[in-house]
């Protein structure tokens, strides 16, 4: 029998927690009952990707141990835009924007966590609901006073862009004052006394908690992750061919698995703690093998994520494809791919700008650079020439193998 601080257990070992403000505290509120704890998300994209994969599984884990988990979605501050972590003000949004963003996003939270009514079922809330209705002069009197310029001076968010002098305005200035907000706003409406978010929300963490001892004499919480990048220093879900979405409309659940698959042998064990719900006593066991049994550890963690993401029936066909591709040699018909007009590819299409319409490079630059080091290849053939034309005639079968190095291959069909 497992009492509800076995999330903070279960956190600390998996890797997830950077910092907290009261452990203790935080342990014995969720041995006395179960705790409600949110992460916002902005609507600034239709979907989420990997770099926000860390939260969903803290949520995900928030709700294992019998505690719920509530999505705060920006609709009212995506308004505005967080500065945390950028140099440049964020381009607004439109209402339709927005809706649109957030439809996409709850899509991929709802492969993690249970949306419900139940009292552990996770929840989808937004903060345009209650910041849309504020008035200027509320927020001047009721909440600006608690909140210290010369504080919010020396946040690393403010602070960062500041040393840069980079533009940061007035606007943008009041986002920690909104997110804090939130915090008080979702504490009266709904209990919650937890709030986490990634390291660089730190700042605004403490100061919602500040604002809601100041104004309702409550003791809240707050939980932050760490940076997540891999073993060589790149941040996590950053690849040459872009984010690496959660969406299947946005990249391939074969493309999902592959990117698990070429994860890194020192990345291997880590990602199995913060990306996977396998047992940690086998993880220990995975992450000790060494040599070629690596790989196998490798598949491990590219299914079970992918299954997270995408579905067992999903991964396990974007695992069988990348036997029968990279163990079989073949070119498996499902295979992420594109279609090509037919009268296109009988005058013939430029094999750099194939590689950057099949995604396998991001600009003709990256193609052509891809080129003369050799990793660019049509139906397992090198291309050597940087003036190649693909055509109706390097189709076999009605297809063609294009592949960027040894792991990343797309179908070309005529359309």
């Amino acid at each position: 029998m497992t009492d509800g601080s076995d999330f903070l257990r279960e956190a600390e070992a998996r890797g997830f927690i950077f910092q907290c403000t009261d452990t203790d505290g935080l342990r014995d509120a969720m041995r006395a009952a179960p705790v409600a704890g949110y992460i916002g998300f902005d609507c600034t994209a239709d979907g989420l990707h990997v770099g926000s994969l860390v939260q969903i599984m803290l949520l995900r884990l928030l709700q294992r141990h019998g505690h719920k988990p509530i999505a705060l979605m920006g609709g009212g501050t995506s308004r505005i835009g967080d500065p945390s972590g950028r140099d440049s003000e964020r381009q607004m949004l439109t209402d339709d924007d927005i809706a649109r963003n957030m439809a996409g996003i709850r899509a991929n939270l709802e492969a993690f966590i249970n949306f419900g009514t139940g009292a552990g079922d996770a929840l989808q809330l937004n903060n345009a609901d209650w910041l849309e209705k504020l008035g200027y002069i509320e927020v001047l009197r009721d909440v600006g006073p608690h909140f210290s310029i010369n504080r919010m001076m020396t946040m690393d968010s403010v602070k960062a862009r500041l040393d840069r002098e980079a533009p940061f305005s007035f606007l943008e200035f009041n986002y920690a004052i909104l997110q804090g907000y939130d915090f008080r706003e979702l504490n009266r409406r709904y209990g919650v006394t937890l709030q986490m978010g990634g390291s660089d929300q730190w700042g605004n963490i403490v100061q919602g908690m500040e604002l809601v001892r100041r104004t309702d004499g409550k003791a809240t919480f707050g939980l932050t992750t760490p940076l997540i990048a891999t073993a060589s220093g790149v941040k996590m879900g950053k690849t040459a061919a872009g984010a690496v979405w959660l969406s299947a409309e946005k990249r391939s659940p074969f493309d999902y698995w592959q990117f698990w698959r070429n994860t890194e042998d020192a990345d291997v064990g880590r990602f199995l703690r913060l990306f996977t719900d396998l047992p940690l006593d086998e993880i220990a066991r995975l992450e000790s093998l060494g040599g070629a049994e690596i790989n196998e550890a490798k598949k491990i963690l590219a299914t079970a994520a992918t299954s997270l993401c995408h579905g067992a029936d999903a991964a396990a066909a974007a695992a069988e494809t990348a036997r029968r591709t990279f163990e079989a040699g073949e070119a498996a018909d499902d295979l992420p791919g594109i279609d090509i007009p037919r009268a296109e590819l009988g005058a013939g299409v430029p094999a750099i700008a194939l590689l950057v319409r099949a995604g396998l490079a991001t600009s003709n630059g990256e193609a052509r650079r891809l080129i003369r080091g050799g990793g660019a290849r049509l139906n397992d053939t090198p291309i050597t020439d940087e003036a190649q034309t693909i055509s109706l005639t390097d189709l076999i079968d009605g297809v063609a193998k294009l592949s960027a190095g040894k792991k990343q291959h797309r179908l070309v069909r005529a359309g």
